[in-house]
């Protein structure tokens, strides 16, 4: 048993390490797309910028889990993910448009805005996961 994990320990290795990035890269991209602070302000204890925030790195990070479950090679997780990325995006601008004072009130600390964005994310990143098996 543990020669074989020790065999499979390049390709888990290899797969979580360009998971992680993928993550980190769309946490880099949602934080700047979005017009306020969400780091600034979870310091600050706003939780519903934390929840909104928690909503879409699920949202992303569901069908990356599916992908590495399902996919042959690292270009195909890349590939997915990026995919995967800009759909959150387009979730994201799905309820800007819903909701027009979404900026000013996750600022605000509303919860009710944060938990709508987190849920549309969490859907979206579901239904994407599952559009992804292969």
């Amino acid at each position: 048993m543990l020669p074989k994990m020790l065999a499979m320990l390049p390709a888990f290795l290899a797969y979580f390490a360009v998971a992680v990035a993928l993550i980190a890269v769309f946490f880099l991209i949602y934080v700047n797309v979005t017009p306020y602070d969400e780091i600034g302000l979870i310091r600050q204890g706003n939780t519903a910028a934390a929840v909104s925030l928690s909503g879409a790195l699920f949202g992303f990070a569901m069908p990356i889990a599916n992908v590495i479950a399902h996919s042959d090679t690292l270009a195909d997780l890349a590939a997915w993910g990026a995919i995967a990325g800009v759909i959150q995006l387009l979730a994201y601008l799905v309820a800007r448009f819903t909701l027009p004072h979404l900026i000013e009130d996750i600022s605000a600390g509303k919860l009710a805005p944060a938990i709508f964005l987190a849920s549309l994310s969490l859907t979206v990143g579901l239904t994407n996961a599952a559009c992804m098996a292969y």
